[in-house]
């Protein structure tokens, strides 16, 4: 859905742009070819993380989200620093005044895009993708720089001659926003590839983890995510007078625990130590 329909708009603003003479909206239109590119490069993500695991990938293939957002970053990153190199001759040449019709493109623009945010967003929640999070929030980027050309389209045609230089001031003001935007974008998934602790899981697993009868305590736990899912390392306390018997059916009760309420763990590795 997001590919269709920013195939659909940029075509419309790129066109807009040059007949009605704006550079706001030509730029706006460059950012929705990253956003077209970007959401292949997502599709493309999702698809490799989807395959199962295998002998030489035994934890599966879901770094592919990350490495997918960090692309798509990226390219929000390069889209901004172009368009404000850009921008800035611009502002310094003279050009025209943009037509008046291109404010109503933009606002066509700026409420598909915040539909399509809506969307994409609630997707990236129920699948727990970050990959799907960063490509929401690439939609809510660009209906930001539509609402930013909207206002220096508005300004330069209310302020008549003298006023041109709103236009591509706007569009310098979405640049700083798609540069800004495509830093946030990162840390999502460079976090990911990092392997960041993901306290709320640690935090969940632990209290599930001592909540098992003959659990004294959890004394380490770690957790590393891949593609919205979660494996799960700790070590736990028993009476050291517990058969092995008895201490390897306790660590399947934990791990069975923790499972059976977090969904998205994989797989818990129990390692048993005697209490001290």
């Amino acid at each position: 859905m997001g590919l269709l329909t920013n195939v659909a708009l940029a075509s419309l603003k790129l066109l807009a742009g040059i007949v009605g003479n704006s550079y706001a909206l030509i730029a706006d239109a460059i950012e929705s070819m990253a956003d077209i590119l970007g959401s292949a490069v997502i599709w493309g993500g999702l698809h490799i993380a989807a395959r199962p695991a295998d002998q030489n990938h035994p934890y599966g293939h879901g770094k592919a989200e990350a490495l997918a957002a960090s692309v798509v970053a990226l390219m929000v990153l390069a889209a901004g620093i172009g368009i404000g190199v850009k921008a800035v001759d611009q502002i310094l040449s003279p050009h025209h005044i943009p037509a008046t019709w291109t404010l109503a493109v933009l606002v066509l623009v700026v409420i598909v895009k915040i539909g399509l945010f809506r969307i994409v967003r609630k997707a990236g929640k129920e699948s727990g993708s970050g990959a799907v999070h960063v490509d929401a929030w690439h939609h809510w980027t660009d209906a930001m720089t539509s609402l930013a050309a909207f206002f220096g389209i508005l300004i330069s045609l209310i302020g008549g001659p003298g006023y041109e230089r709103a236009d591509p001031i706007a569009a310098l003001i979405a640049s700083g926003v798609i540069v800004t935007n495509g830093i946030l974008l990162f840390r999502t998934p460079l976090r990911e590839l990092m392997d960041e602790q993901p306290g709320d899981i640690v935090g969940k697993a632990k209290t599930l983890s001592a909540a098992v009868p003959g659990v004294v305590i959890v004394e380490k736990i770690g957790a590393r995510t891949s593609g919205g899912r979660h494996w799960i390392d700790m070590h736990v306390w028993v009476d050291p007078k517990m058969s092995i018997v008895e201490a390897h059916e306790l660590s399947h009760r934990v791990k069975d625990a923790v499972r059976s309420r977090m969904p998205s763990v994989v797989d818990v590795l129990v390692h048993i130590e005697p209490a001290r």
